[in-house]
Parts: structure tokens; C-alpha cells; sequence
């Protein structure tokens, strides 16, 4: 316990700390959100046998048309985002990126212009090499042409992966290449990088250099449709903080991968959990799911505007874990208005509810209830707990693998 609350300490003069001057695009000053296609429809191409699940036209269409009919994009989704598999096999006589014309046969500028006429936003897909990780052609030799495309095409948002790259040199020179190239057009484009999870398994990422370049950026491996996949996440996540959390802030954000909330794979617990961690990381919150057919209790969850303004905090700063045992892992994130969001996770995976009992002077280096604080509970059922003093403990009863969030506001 002593460790980890002199890492507790260490944590918080990181984050006292001047943050690494962010990619001067003026954008995502807070953790984008949207939908993203690569989860749950991953790289389906034939529209004649599943029209309604293959990568095309009507599929971002038809999902742009529910974001703005359902509240999606007024609970702060606003990108419509395309990943691999859009494209036609080969470039055009001129060498420019296409999209496959039996599958999106209006292009993408027409598509753009559809996505905007509902108030939303089109990102899309590429990769700093010569193939993209599905084996469409990648953006190499073609960064400033490229950027051009898609700044012509009215693209608001790129993800940029890195498979095929041939070297790291190469790698960090495609990153940087594209994110100029970015900003040369003119146009605002969000630059979301998987630039660190390609260098990490040879060197350590040069994090103030990366949020120089890129809006957001991916650390680990993709997450999968199931609670295995959260964990592991979570768990890295908690592994690598001391060197994560103070780099991400207005304009550029650690990007744990996609919300998978209203699939097949996650219990309901296990929902709460992910949505209300990746609240707690100040994460993009990318859902990867099909929005024609969410169940209720999906929508409701995803669509929390209490958890979302956490998500969206102005302060941006990153949460982190303040303490594990056993069965817990307790987490807090500072928030504006002498406020805290904190998580209380029961990671094990047997038995039934458990309680976990802790002080709040342990919270934000002891000033978070300091001389007092409201406390209110906004997951897994919103509820006030009243008025605690600085030397009072909360006892929170929490589901296995699942979550209790909390926003305790100081008095």
C-alpha cells in the first residue's frame, strides 16, 4: 500500500506538471466521439451475400441516418468513420486513392456530403505504408497526394495505421509526413495515429514528440467484443501510467480502442465497466456496433449524459489507478470545478457482489473531500449519497467485473 501511494504522489506532480505542446490544428480539445466500423463489420466485402453487414455505401449511410435520428449526435457522437477495406484495389490513372465503385458508388465525396447534410462528421482510413493492414493500397510515397484526396473529398477525421511500414525510421517519417500534410490542405482533419503501438515491442515511444503529430493515438492491441479483451487493456493501461497519463490532454489523447457496448461479448456489468473506465482514461469514445439494432438498455448506457461529461471534462486531464488488491482497483480522474470522477472495479470473475471500503482522504492527494464533499453516483444507476466529511469512508458494493462510478465534488 505504501508503494502504490507513493505512486499515488508521483502521479499527481506528473500531473501538476506542464503538459508536451499538443498538434497545432486547433482540434480535439476534447477526447473525440463517433462510430467506427471496424469491430463489429471488420473487412466484409460482399454486399450481394450481406448487404447489410459489408463495408459500403448504405452501411455508413444508413448508420449516419440513426446517429442523427436517435440522439447519437446530440449526445456528442459526431464522426461517422470509415476504417479498411474501402477502397478499390488498385489507385486511379492519376494515382489517387479510390473507393471500391461497386461498393460505395457515389465516392466518398458524395458520402461526405450526405454525412454533413445530417450534422455530422466522415472520417476515414489509411495506413503510413504501402498496404493497408487488410492489403489495400497504403498511403507511402503518397502522404501529401493523399491528404489532398481526402481534404478535397470533405474528410473531417483520418485514422492512420502503420502495418506494412518496412522500418521504424520509416514508420516515424510517415506519421510526421501525413500530419503535415494534414495541416497543409487547410482543412480541419483530426489525425488519429496507431504510431506508439507499432514502435512498442523495439523502443519505448517518444510520447511528446507523438503529441506533436497526431490528435490520438493507439497503445495496445485491438480490442475484441469480449471482457478478456477490456482487462487486458485495463490492465496496461494501469501498467504503463506513469508514462501515458501526463502526455494526454486538450488535443491529444492516449486511444484505448473502441466502446464494443451493444454487441455480443460483454455481460451487463462488463459494459458499465467499459464505459465507465474509458470515462475515467479520458478516452475517444469510438463505439464499434451496430446502432439499426442496439437494445435499449445499450443506448441508454452509451448515451449517458452524466458519463459523457465526464468523458468530456475541459480540464483533460487522464485518470489512473490509485490502488489495487485482491478484488479491487480503485481510480480517480481530476476533473474541473474541484471535482473527481472515481471507478471502483471488482476484477474478479467469481462469487457475487463484493464491498470495498476506503477513505476519502485517500482521493486527490487528500484534497478532494477537503473539508468536505457531495458525493453522487452516476453508474451503474445514478443516485446522490449526500454530504461526507474529509474524514469519512465510503463502503461501495461492486458486481464482479463490474463498476461503481462516482463524481465526488468538493465543498
Amino acid at each position: 500500500m505504501a508503494g502504490r501511494r507513493a505512486l499515488r504522489w508521483a502521479m499527481a506532480a506528473a500531473l501538476a506538471a506542464a503538459l508536451a505542446a499538443a498538434l497545432d490544428n486547433g482540434l480535439a480539445r476534447t477526447p473525440p466521439m463517433g462510430w467506427l466500423h471496424w469491430e463489429r463489420f471488420l473487412c466484409g466485402t460482399d454486399c450481394a451475400a450481406e448487404p447489410r453487414r459489408c463495408v459500403s455505401e448504405r452501411l455508413f449511410v444508413e448508420m449516419a441516418d440513426v446517429m442523427a435520428a436517435e440522439g447519437w449526435r446530440d449526445a456528442g457522437y459526431e464522426f461517422v468513420c470509415i476504417d479498411d477495406c474501402w477502397m478499390a484495389p488498385a489507385r486511379d490513372e492519376r494515382g489517387r486513392l479510390r473507393a471500391d465503385p461497386q461498393r460505395f458508388p457515389g465516392g466518398i465525396r458524395k458520402l461526405a456530403d450526405y454525412v454533413h447534410s445530417k450534422g455530422l462528421k466522415l472520417g476515414i482510413y489509411s495506413d503510413v505504408g504501402n498496404k493497408t493492414c487488410a492489403g489495400f493500397p497504403g498511403s507511402y510515397n503518397h502522404y501529401e497526394l493523399d491528404a489532398q484526396t481526402f481534404a478535397s473529398w470533405g474528410v473531417d477525421l483520418l485514422k492512420f495505421d502503420g502495418c506494412n511500414s518496412g522500418s521504424l525510421e520509416l514508420l516515424a517519417e510517415g506519421y510526421r509526413r501525413m500530419s503535415l500534410a494534414l495541416n497543409k490542405t487547410g482543412r480541419s482533419i483530426v489525425y488519429s495515429c496507431e504510431w506508439p503501438f507499432y514502435l512498442r515491442p523495439v523502443q519505448q515511444p517518444n510520447y511528446t514528440e507523438i503529441k506533436q503529430y497526431c490528435n490520438n493515438w493507439r497503445n495496445f492491441f485491438d480490442v475484441y467484443d469480449s471482457w478478456s479483451s477490456i482487462k487486458s487493456i485495463l490492465d496496461w493501461t494501469a501498467l504503463h501510467q506513469d508514462s501515458i497519463v501526463k502526455i494526454a490532454g486538450p488535443g491529444g489523447w492516449n486511444d484505448p480502442d473502441m466502446l464494443v457496448i451493444g454487441n455480443f461479448g460483454l455481460s451487463w456489468d462488463q459494459a458499465v465497466s467499459q464505459m465507465a473506465m474509458w470515462a475515467i482514461m479520458a478516452a475517444p469514445l469510438f463505439m464499434s456496433n451496430d446502432l439499426r439494432h442496439i437494445s435499449p438498455e445499450a443506448k441508454w448506457l452509451l448515451q449517458n449524459k452524466e458519463v459523457i461529461a465526464i468523458n468530456q471534462d475541459l480540464l483533460g486531464k487522464q485518470g489512473y489507478q490509485i490502488t489495487k488488491d485482491k478484488s479491487f482497483e480503485l481510480w480517480e480522474r481530476p476533473l474541473s470545478g474541484r471535482a473527481y470522477a472515481v471507478a471502483v472495479l471488482n476484477h474478479q470473475e467469481i462469487g457475487g457482489p463484493q464491498n470495498f471500503t476506503f477513505s476519502l482522504t485517500f482521493l486527490g492527494n487528500g484534497l478532494a473531500c477537503n473539508p468536505a464533499c457531495s458525493v453522487r453516483q452516476v453508474l451503474p444507476v445514478s443516485r446522490d449519497w449526500g454530504v461526507y466529511s474529509w474524514v469519512s469512508s465510503l463502503s461501495v458494493e461492486v458486481n464482479p467485473t463490474g463498476t461503481v462510478l462516482l463524481k465526488v465534488v468538493a465543498l
